[in-house]
């Protein structure tokens, strides 16, 4: 498979989990007490879900533009974490992913 190939397999996927990531954020938005002092916050968190709309967008753009999704001939999948720690020593977010790709084909090179 190649690259460009491998992009037209992998942009689906981007865009899928981009929309996981911008509902989630705009659940935890919800869940903030309407507090003066941290509305500001509450509005970063919604505009961070709006930009991960926007990156959508343009993912989509690209994908048109390299022929659209391929069709998937193999079984495929793969679970992957994310952990973020900060400088002050504690993780603030982790969590799981797994993403099974029912029909992807993924070689590894």
């Amino acid at each position: 498979m190649n690259e460009m190939d491998k992009l037209r397999v992998l942009i689906p996927y981007w865009i899928e989990h981009n929309e996981e990531h911008a509902q989630e954020f705009l659940d935890w938005a919800k869940k903030i007490t309407p507090v003066a002092e941290i509305e500001d916050a509450t509005a970063d968190v919604r505009d961070a879900a709006e930009t991960m709309k926007a990156v959508n967008v343009h993912l989509r753009t690209a994908l048109e533009k390299l022929g659209g999704p391929l069709e998937y001939t193999h079984d495929h999948s793969h679970a992957h974490s994310h952990s973020h720690t900060h400088d002050h020593g504690h993780t603030h977010h982790s969590h799981e992913h797994d993403h099974s790709h029912p029909h992807h084909s993924h070689e590894h090179d």
